[in-house]
């Protein structure tokens, strides 16, 4: 089975949800996209990024489900496709959290609250994520979401390939300082865990913030399928055969050379990974 999706590298206007919603429906009923199975926004997308105080924030911070969500999935029932899109979530006790909702033709699939929270925008006034990580089937694609630093952590993406997942989709918001992470992270969290793997990143410039793009769509051996600029809007698309990511054992010599990372895993080895407090032991 094979799936198309589509990545956009766009720009979005701080604090003007109502703008950036009509952003995101104009793209999705754009040629350039016509067709995908799964359509994925930048972090933030409805909402922006930069905010300086909880309060602001939660002035344009809305419920999921709630009236972007009703939006795009009218727009999803329309194009016949998912989409996935950053946002500043409040909930009924009027916490912030940074989220990525899933949308498809019948409404909300699920959402996504960020576990790692840098210190940077509005993370530093948001809870941290209480979920723990998902992997969720639409119409035979199964998607592991999560955000931006949360693929700093390599225990995030393999927690969601463990879990099934042939793409993990990682909507960011990189600033200057992070070209390496869009340079190199989408490939090697792709390779370790034989997934498809796309980040995509926005573009513009947000209270002296100008934002990185290289948006990436990676196979499951790490190599681009379709890169984006550094700046300037940009579709990141392809198509994904789901048959590969779900075979892990790659036999590259019968009976010689044959590679399986989850088989090979060795558990009983990890505990300092859940430690929080391990330190790493002064050997001089």
């Amino acid at each position: 089975m094979k799936k198309r999706i589509a990545g956009i590298q766009t720009n979005v206007d701080f604090a003007d949800p109502s703008r950036n919603l009509d952003r995101m429906i104009q793209w999705i009923n754009d040629d350039r996209v016509a067709g995908a199975h799964l359509v994925v926004f930048p972090e933030c997308m409805l909402t922006g990024y930069c905010f300086e105080s909880a309060e602001e924030a939660l002035a344009v911070a809305q419920t999921i489900p709630g009236p972007a969500t009703s939006s795009v999935a009218e727009a999803c029932r329309s194009s016949g496709c998912y989409v996935a899109f950053g946002m500043v979530e409040r909930d009924h006790h009027s916490r912030l959290f940074n989220s990525c909702a899933l949308v498809g033709p019948e409404g909300l699939v699920a959402v996504y609250r960020k576990v790692h929270l840098p210190y940077l925008g509005v993370d530093r006034f948001v809870t941290r994520g209480e979920e723990p990580f998902a992997v969720h089937e639409i119409d035979g694609l199964r998607v592991g979401m999560h955000i931006c630093y949360d693929g700093s952590f390599p225990e995030s993406s393999r927690c969601l390939a463990l879990l099934g997942a042939d793409l993990l989709i990682l909507p960011t918001n990189w600033p200057p300082g992070a070209d390496t992470f869009a340079k190199y992270l989408p490939n090697a969290r792709a390779l370790e865990n034989h997934v498809y793997f796309m980040s995509v990143n926005r573009v513009g410039t947000e209270r002296g913030f100008t934002f990185i793009g290289q948006s990436r769509l990676c196979d499951t051996n790490g190599n681009p399928i379709s890169e984006a600029p550094a700046a300037g809007e940009f579709v990141v698309s392809g198509e994904i055969d789901l048959s590969i990511p779900r075979n892990k054992r790659l036999v590259r010599v019968p009976g010689k050379h044959v590679i399986d990372r989850f088989a090979d895993r060795c558990p009983q080895y990890y505990d300092p990974i859940t430690q929080k407090h391990h330190l790493v032991r002064d050997v001089s």
